[in-house]
């Protein structure tokens, strides 16, 4: 590990309370802020310009550890990695609209498939410095795959509960990754539920999105990757599939820390928080000009991994939204549907329905103006297709029977 992650400076400085801005002591374990929000990881801005350059970066292995200067964890020995590579940008000018050129940025190459190790990989890392050896979790099914594998690689033992319909791929790669899953009758707000109350009982450290300040970190580096693989540069409209926003309220820390620094320069993106119509939490809140968003009752879509009825990161989420001058929208399950297909067949590109319902939010919002066609953008795949159910294909050729070569017309 000490050959592979060399020793680098770190730069972290304290945390903060999203919403109180009130300081915590880095290099201590820490779960929500006093006022029971999200605490962010603050970093001398200006020691990390001075210490690294755009090219220092560049002569680095193309993974998510090369922004190690932007990142929370001290010593290299405390890395828990399973090869977190860049993940491509993918063009695809089928889709587009007009002018503006539009790219799939593809993580389901990322390990267990999923954007979901990036933050798991990082909260991991700096469970593993901080000393903790028991973590649980509630999650619609990635995170907990991804918390399985980097929690056994830490030699943790990992605690995951998953609403009962949550795919039975995941459920099973969970299990099959060495930690303890349990189905719960109920949806991710249920599960978490029994991971809070556990705490007092059990002893876990609680995983639950933003409950803990790194997996914010570790999806951050989907901004830094994105500037990177762009030249420094950034699109016009980024389309992220937000149920908790982890990955929304990190990108946009991101360009902001890129944009401190100088190594960003003109506009930022405008972040849309796509949500599917079955369970719209931020997207009720956002058209209400609300801070928070209530629990959305009945929740339901296709897209599980989207499938988030209260977040208590709500307000970061929309802040980011609205400083950005981006906006949430919602999509109905047809359209996803609707959307994955046309991107298979189109593209030959298979997104899972996540990555799916942006595509379907980018022509929608095509549609309604809210996205010119001369704007570039680009639609965030947050995993493999191949974890999700898929249609059937049942042709088959008889052997025995002569071949009715017409119907390869």
């Amino acid at each position: 590990m000490q050959d592979a992650f060399p020793e680098s400076p770190t730069f972290v400085t304290h945390l903060e309370c999203g919403m109180e801005h009130d300081h915590y002591e880095a290099d201590q374990l820490h779960g929500l802020s006093k006022a029971g929000k999200p605490l962010l990881v603050k970093y001398d801005l200006d020691g990390i310009k001075q210490s690294a350059s755009k090219e220092d970066l560049a002569a680095r292995p193309a993974t998510l550890w090369r922004y190690r200067e932007f990142l929370p964890v001290r010593k290299s020995e405390n890395i828990v990695s399973l090869g977190e590579i860049h993940t491509p940008l993918i063009p695809v000018p089928r889709l587009q609209g007009g002018q503006g050129q539009v790219w799939i940025k593809d993580e389901g190459r990322l390990p267990t498939g999923s954007f979901k190790a990036r933050g798991l990989c990082m909260a991991v890392s700096m469970a593993k410095e901080l000393g903790v050896t028991k973590v649980a979790m509630p999650t619609n099914g990635n995170a907990g795959a991804a918390l399985a594998a980097y929690g056994t690689r830490a030699g943790m033992k990992s605690y995951i509960f998953c609403p009962g319909d949550t795919p039975e791929i995941n459920v099973r790669e969970i299990a099959a990754q060495g930690a303890n899953v349990w189905r719960v009758n109920g949806l991710i707000n249920d599960c978490g539920k029994i991971v809070g109350e556990g705490k007092e009982k059990v002893g876990w450290f609680d995983f639950s999105t933003l409950k803990e300040p790194y997996r914010i970190e570790g999806k951050k580096t989907m901004g830094l990757e994105l500037a990177d693989q762009m030249g420094w540069e950034v699109p016009d409209v980024i389309f992220y599939p937000t149920g908790g926003g982890t990955g929304l309220i990190g990108m946009w820390k991101a360009f902001n820390e890129l944009k401190q620094m100088g190594w960003l320069t003109g506009k930022l993106p405008r972040m849309v928080a796509v949500q599917a119509s079955g369970c719209a939490p931020m997207v009720k809140a956002y058209e209400a000009g609300e801070e928070h968003a209530p629990l959305w009752e009945n929740a339901h879509t296709i897209a599980a991994g989207i499938r988030v009825p209260i977040a208590v990161g709500d307000f970061l989420i929309l802040r980011a939204v609205r400083e950005s001058n981006g906006f949430a929208t919602a999509v109905d399950d047809d359209k996803i549907s609707a959307a994955l297909d046309e991107c298979s067949q189109k593209e030959g590109f298979l997104m899972c329905p996540e990555g799916a319902a942006t595509y379907a939010a980018y022509k929608q919002e095509l549609a309604s103006g809210r996205v010119s066609p001369d704007e570039s953008a680009v639609l965030f795949n947050c995993a493999t297709g191949l974890k999700y159910p898929l249609p059937p294909a049942d042709q088959s050729i008889d052997i025995n029977e002569p071949v009715d070569y017409s119907m390869f017309d």
